[in-house]
């Protein structure tokens, strides 16, 4: 019998769809467990503790925004992938800068739903190099995934800490987006490098003038030797 990669909690209110995401995702070996609306799904989560949640953004009553604001505000970092209607877009970057991980856009291929949860999943493990200790007012411990700024605990999501990490470990070096996707996304050839932007700018707010990552005009982003 195949060892369990852990629960994955899907709330989504058309049963078609959760029925197809839960087929796939229990051929993977994950467990799986479904709410179909964002109240119930919220106490699952407490409940259950999931290794990552697949979460609709058009849930009734409670939606998917608030389903993560509320996540995120009592200090749950479990691992969350937006799934979104096509022109919900304003509601997927407000949903990204509440602490979301990924998102998928309808329709999408079930087996793409399956490769993105195991992609966010080996983001929260962690990259495979330790990122510097101690830098300037930024404190980096790889062994627990914590940042400190000044001495005081900064909260990031595992992404935002995977994204400081890799520019930290290339210090001076500038990457495109595209090239960030490829490398901390683990999504080569991904077209909507939005995401880069919004996970950069959320990083940047919760450091504040301690944040040593750079834009460079007309390419990407890097990161400078934080100083004292």
């Amino acid at each position: 019998m195949t060892e369990s990669r852990g629960l994955v909690l899907i709330v989504e209110d058309e049963r078609h769809i959760s029925d197809v995401q839960r087929l796939y995702l229990t051929r993977e070996g994950f467990g799986v467990h479904v709410e179909a609306d964002g109240a119930a799904g919220l106490a699952a989560s407490r409940r259950m503790h999931p290794v990552a949640i697949v979460l609709d953004i058009g849930l009734p009553g409670m939606d998917g925004i608030a389903f993560c604001r509320a996540l995120r505000d009592a200090g749950d970092w479990t691992p969350v992938l937006l799934v979104t209607a096509r022109g919900e877009e304003a509601d997927r970057i407000l949903g990204l800068e509440l602490g979301a991980d990924d998102y998928l856009t309808k329709p999408f291929s079930p087996r793409e739903l399956v490769a993105r949860v195991k992609t966010v999943l080996r983001r929260a493990a962690g990259p495979p190099g330790p990122p510097p200790g101690d830098t300037g007012r930024l404190s980096v411990d790889p062994v627990s995934r914590t940042v400190r700024r000044d001495g005081e605990p900064v909260e990031l999501t595992a992404t935002e800490f995977n994204l400081l990490s890799h520019l930290l470990q290339h210090v001076g070096q500038v990457f495109t987006r595209e090239q960030l996707l490829a490398q901390v996304w683990g999504y080569p050839g991904y077209r909507d490098t939005r995401m880069v932007d919004v996970f950069v700018s959320q990083v940047r707010a919760k450091l504040g003038d301690a944040s040593p990552i750079r834009t460079v005009r007309g390419v990407g982003y890097s990161a400078t030797a934080p100083g004292p």
